[in-house]
């Protein structure tokens, strides 16, 4: 295990002539706990991952299939789900591969490990902006129905997915640069399931001012801005909703404004956690507990979330099971 237990570890005492960039990085992951536990851990893991995976390439597959789902909405949603694959990708293979080799971590080369950070950087700081876009379009469809097609056509749409992916990109690229800028102390022991943000800044050693601000920064930046605007632009839909329309109209715009709070309270709640908070107040082991949620359950939920409470998605996939099988069709014709 790695000395010490909070973030806040010093490393100032240290001589220079210990500095060092460490030939690999070593990401220790659970390999600490006994083998009967990772195996479950595994075996339960394993099942998630691969459920994600489906859902999330179901949305993305029938907003690109579906005509009637050709619309702002789901070209968002698409773009979401595309990142939420991306982002799995990146992250969970290499987890769960952690629980099945021998005890003592898996090896990464410092570039690996910089191109992990960096690609989960720029997928989680996509993700934020992305879902401040669907819900500015939200805002526009409720609250300005009238101008809404033509104030969110398709380049504005292809414009903010750009910018979502060129913020997250830029925000990703002068952190990870800027953490592995710095010498390390006494190797490189990431006491993590992967190489996150603050438990490789943790091993650095000298004046670590700098990348404590641009990570607060960019906390401000993809966390508490984005998140004031979607609780602005939701808190204007729902009183726009309970001004006018029939029931029906009202309830189909407010199952849709509650997927979308849904899913940014789990993505920001879970980000805020992690991330909000000064190096010196984090725990090593809660951080890894902590990371089993938002890697493994809180991507698995998104297209569960979207799906369940959206009737245009459950007619999208009626139709497309019942054009893949017959008997669907003919039952489906005949209703």
């Amino acid at each position: 295990m790695v000395k010490g237990k909070a973030y806040g570890l010093n490393t100032s005492h240290w001589p220079e002539s210990s500095w060092a960039a460490p030939q690999e990085f070593i990401i220790l992951g659970f390999s600490g706990w006994p083998q009967a536990l990772r195996v479950l851990l595994f075996a339960l893991l394993l099942p998630l991952y691969l459920a994600t995976l489906m859902g999330n390439l179901l949305m993305l597959g029938l907003a690109l299939a579906e005509p009637a789902l050709h619309t702002p909405m789901y070209f968002f949603l698409g773009a979401l789900s595309t990142v939420e694959v991306a982002y799995t990708l990146v992250l969970t293979p290499r987890m769960l591969a952690g629980f099945l080799l021998p005890p003592g971590g898996q090896a990464v080369t410092p570039s690996t490990c910089a191109a992990q950070m960096a690609l989960f950087v720029a997928l989680g700081g996509a993700e934020c902006l992305l879902l401040a876009a669907m819900a500015l379009d939200r805002y526009l469809a409720i609250c300005h129905p009238l101008y809404y097609p033509q104030l969110m056509t398709t380049g504005l749409c292809w414009g903010l997915l750009a910018s979502c992916c060129a913020g997250g990109s830029i925000l990703a690229l002068g952190l990870t640069t800027a953490i592995f800028r710095l010498p390390f102390c006494r190797g490189g022991l990431v006491n993590h399931v992967f190489c996150d943000l603050p438990a490789v800044l943790v091993l650095a050693c000298g004046n670590r001012d700098l990348q404590k601000h641009m990570l607060l920064v960019a906390c401000l930046l993809l966390l508490v801005l984005p998140l004031v605007l979607i609780l602005l632009s939701y808190t204007r839909v729902l009183v726009v909703i309970l001004g006018v329309g029939d029931a029906a109209g009202r309830r189909k715009a407010f199952n849709t404004v509650a997927s979308h709070l849904t899913v940014a309270i789990l993505h920001y709640g879970c980000a805020t956690a992690m991330y909000a908070r000064p190096l010196s107040s984090r725990s090593l082991e809660e951080d890894k507990l902590v990371s089993l949620i938002y890697i493994n359950l809180t991507p698995l939920l998104y297209p569960a979330i979207y799906t369940l409470r959206n009737r245009d998605m459950q007619g999208a996939l009626q139709r497309v099971v019942s054009q893949r099988v017959p008997g669907m069709a003919h039952q489906a014709d005949l209703t």
